[in-house]
């Protein structure tokens, strides 16, 4: 036996519970690793809470979390990794737990510490994603809503390094991180469209919402076009005619170049504070108040 956090019905932080679970088994091109980082996103919180219930339905016992980094300590037939390999991953089955499967293992760099290589799995593949679906490229003017957010603060940087200008939204604490990313930072919050059009004159061709903070219908405004407005966190896209990303399956495709950039120090990934897995509650609870900047990472 081994252990994880696991919930059996829908409500807050404290439903998380350290249980004894059967460490699992993995199939056919799987592997299972010893976890040493696994990290926290949002829709964990948003799962856990019973908020998307009617798009991700729970099967109680749930082990939440999407993300790990570990050894490899079992493969399945024809997988890609050995026993032994240090890899990271999108987990099948949940990554709050000693031990968990990875579909697609991605060898981690040596420069990358367990608590990055875990961090940089979602927030990472979600900002290559959504910039390759918007096709934005040099030269072109990027509004980012949410910039100092997890997903935020990667598609900035992704979007900077091939020569777009990026404007991003953020709260008044953070807008000297967003500048040091190479955007131009705007308050969000009320008035914040015309903040923005002061901020790029020429005008903005895509705009990213990654914060699911009711700027959608402005966003098009700004465009001119809904084709050119992508959001992660707004239920409301279809509404505004807006396209709403979710994953595609195909996401692993872009983690080696993603952890190759991080291991070079091209990318960042501000981890904000590491837990024992037993204090999982805690750092959901810590993380809906706001207490931090950057992931919180659990460590088994």
């Amino acid at each position: 036996m081994s252990t994880a956090i696991a919930f059996s019905e829908y409500g807050g932080p404290e439903v998380l519970r350290l249980s004894e679970v059967t460490p699992p088994e993995p199939g056919p091109g799987q592997v299972r690793i010893k976890v040493k980082a696994a990290s926290v996103n949002p829709l964990d919180m948003k799962i856990r809470s019973g908020l998307m219930a009617d798009v991700i339905p729970a099967r109680f016992p749930v082990i939440p979390g999407l993300d790990a980094a570990g050894v490899v300590d079992a493969v399945g037939e024809g997988a890609d990794a050995a026993v032994g390999d240090e890899v990271l991953g999108a987990t099948a089955g949940g990554s709050y737990s000693e031990y968990a499967l990875l579909d697609l293992p991605v060898a981690k760099p040596a420069a990358l510490s367990w608590e990055t290589a875990a961090s940089l799995v979602t927030v990472g593949q979600t900002a290559f994603r959504v910039l390759a679906q918007l096709g934005v490229g040099a030269g072109q003017t990027l509004l980012v809503h949410g910039a100092a957010g997890g997903v935020g603060v990667v598609a900035v940087q992704l979007a900077v390094a091939r020569g777009v200008t990026v404007i991003g939204t953020a709260a008044e604490r953070d807008l000297e991180q967003v500048d040091r990313l190479g955007a131009t930072a705007v308050r969000y919050g009320d008035g914040w469209a015309e903040r923005v059009k002061a901020a790029a004159p020429g005008g903005v061709d895509f705009v990213f919402d990654a914060s699911g903070a009711g700027v959608l219908a402005e966003s098009v405004a700004l465009t001119g076009d809904a084709a050119r407005v992508t959001t992660i966190a707004d239920m409301a896209a279809a509404r505004h005619g807006v396209r709403f990303s979710a994953g595609t399956g195909e996401e692993g495709r872009s983690l080696p170049e993603l952890a190759r950039l991080a291991a070079h120090g091209s990318l960042a990934v501000p981890v904000w504070r590491s837990y024992p897995l037993a204090e999982a509650a805690r750092a959901h609870a810590d993380l809906e108040a706001r207490l931090g900047r950057g992931k919180a990472v659990l460590l088994p």
